[in-house]
């Protein structure tokens, strides 16, 4: 019996130890062993326009070419005086490539490679880049989503399939957006679905 109850206290001893040597390491400031969530803060972008301001959350995580291609745009003045020249209700509204007299102006910058596979969807207030039928060849041109577009979203990494990035989504000014959607629209030359009356993109500040 001693040498059982003997037995069992030093096992206690043991599992005392064993405690106190879990804790130290629990309590440990080793980074490797403390489990921490780093935070990512989203840039806003403010869009001041001829009929009010449209703020965007720009999604850096899913899309980070395609949100710095839009800041370095953005930071260097280009898309002071554009205008959404193609503007249709219940689809989108489509500005960032020319000015009130319908020319292009140059951005300058390279085509960017298509994001559109990072899992965001083309729904109603979101912001997404506009391009050719060639699936990488958006350079500075945007819309923003008048409603749920599930037929612009990715499918394949084809020419059919590739879709349109989604970068960012609108968190103040919905109402401007729709606006902009409701307005009378002609045809200027090549373009349709032009506003009679300019809207214009008087800057795209960001806050970082």
């Amino acid at each position: 019996m001693r040498f059982k109850s003997a037995r069992i206290l030093n096992l206690s001893k043991c599992f005392a130890v064993t405690v106190i040597l879990l804790i130290g390491a629990c309590s440990s400031d080793d980074p490797k062993l403390t489990n921490k969530t780093e935070e990512i803060t989203m840039p806003i972008a403010t869009i001041s326009t001829s009929l009010g301001d449209i703020e965007l959350e720009l999604d850096v995580q899913s899309a980070p070419i395609t949100t710095k291609n839009f800041i370095d745009l953005a930071n260097a003045g280009y898309y002071e005086n554009t205008i959404f020249h193609r503007v249709i209700e219940g689809f989108m509204i489509q500005g960032g490539g020319l000015d009130k007299d319908m020319n292009n102006k140059p951005s300058g910058s390279s085509s960017i490679t298509n994001e559109a596979n990072n899992g965001l969807k083309n729904d109603r207030g979101t912001v997404a880049m506009a391009r050719t039928n060639d699936p990488h060849s958006a350079t500075s041109q945007f819309f923003i989503n008048h409603k749920d577009n599930e037929f612009l979203n990715f499918t394949s990494e084809t020419p059919q399939g590739w879709g349109y990035a989604v970068f960012g989504n609108v968190i103040k000014g919905m109402d401007i957006v729709d606006l902009i959607a409701e307005v009378n629209t002609t045809t200027i030359n090549q373009y349709q679905d032009v506003p009679l009356d300019p809207i214009t993109i008087k800057s795209v500040s960001i806050d970082e």
